[in-house]
């Protein structure tokens, strides 16, 4: 592609001095921003005719148009998740043209990761506990607290699906020599950890200490966890879900909690979202919610835009692609 001129189109709303960091860093291109530009990069975009004049879609284009349009060379999204393009007409649709996906998982595993950690210590040290007795009672509740409190080493942590999130948390929990194993269809031999075939999930679970979902949302994943595998997780395990909220059962976890079938959850996704406020998700017995904020960080947008030209330098080189999805 070098020294053709691209015209690239982007849909993600962005801030003045960063759209004009992007029109500068793309010198020599096109660029134009789409009529409705999304605060959020979680929301669909609505079909845009100028999408029609664009060589690489920047942002989350729509799929259907996306596979009507053989110009686009290049889809680049701005999220680690791709549901709405994982499926199988789209992917044969741009397997079949030879246009390449890339997603933005290089951007969102250290934050996310990091979430995971915060929320296993969190939970280790009783930090919601504490935080509830200053915000109700402010009783002292040393003793209870004291006896209740865990240390991470040792114990076993089950994370469902292994991507780059999944690998940098191995790499976070390393020091705490907990007892790690990978779900995921196929072993690679790069995870660092020990890896499972997903047909043995149901084996696993009784074993677990922590179940870790970072499963993908797709027709395989729907309500993966449902009231079967969380009847297979053992009293005193806990359950997180970073991914996506259809991967697990809602009502199913509800109930698992309500039963003390498991100890806590920590969700930070819904189906759908937001979380509607009369969900019973809201209030169940040690069910802690963040508002899809595990990939949230200061300069979240700078590196998604730096994301991007680093792949544009290498789509117009002829390189592989990072984070290259279809």
């Amino acid at each position: 592609m070098s020294g053709q001129s691209l015209t690239v189109w982007c849909n993600q709303h962005l801030a003045p001095k960063l759209s004009e960091t992007l029109r500068e860093r793309l010198a020599g291109h096109r660029l134009v921003f789409a009529p409705k530009l999304s605060k959020s990069n979680l929301s669909a975009a609505a079909v845009d005719p100028l999408l029609a004049e664009a060589d690489i879609a920047l942002g989350q284009p729509d799929p259907a148009q996306c596979m009507n349009l053989p110009r686009i060379k290049w889809i680049h999204l701005t999220t680690a998740g791709y549901t709405r393009y994982d499926n199988d007409v789209f992917r044969k649709a741009m397997q079949a043209r030879g246009t390449p996906v890339t997603n933005s998982s290089m951007v969102y595993a250290e934050p996310c990761a990091q979430h995971c950690l915060a929320y296993m210590l969190a939970m280790s040290r009783r930090l919601p506990q504490c935080v509830d007795d200053q915000r109700t009672t402010r009783a002292w509740h040393a003793l209870e607290h004291r006896a209740a409190c865990q240390v991470l080493n040792g114990q076993t942590v089950l994370i469902l699906g292994f991507g780059a999130i999944a690998k940098r948390l191995v790499q976070l929990l390393a020091p705490f020599r907990l007892n790690v194993i990978a779900v995921r269809r196929r072993a690679e031999g790069s995870e660092g950890c020990r890896v499972e075939s997903t047909q043995r999930i149901d084996e696993l679970l009784p074993s677990a200490d922590y179940v870790m979902n970072i499963l993908p949302a797709n027709e395989s994943t729907r309500h993966f966890m449902n009231v079967q595998r969380f009847a297979r997780m053992k009293p005193s395990a806990s359950y997180y879900n970073i991914g996506r909220g259809a991967t697990h059962d809602q009502l199913a976890l509800d109930r698992a909690l309500r039963e003390k079938q498991i100890a806590f959850a920590y969700v930070d996704v819904g189906d759908p979202e937001p979380l509607p406020t009369d969900h019973p998700l809201w209030t169940a017995p040690n069910c802690y919610i963040t508002p899809h904020t595990a990939g949230g960080m200061l300069d979240e947008f700078e590196q998604l835009v730096e994301h991007f030209l680093q792949n544009f330098d290498r789509f117009l080189k002829g390189q592989p692609l990072n984070d290259r999805v279809i």
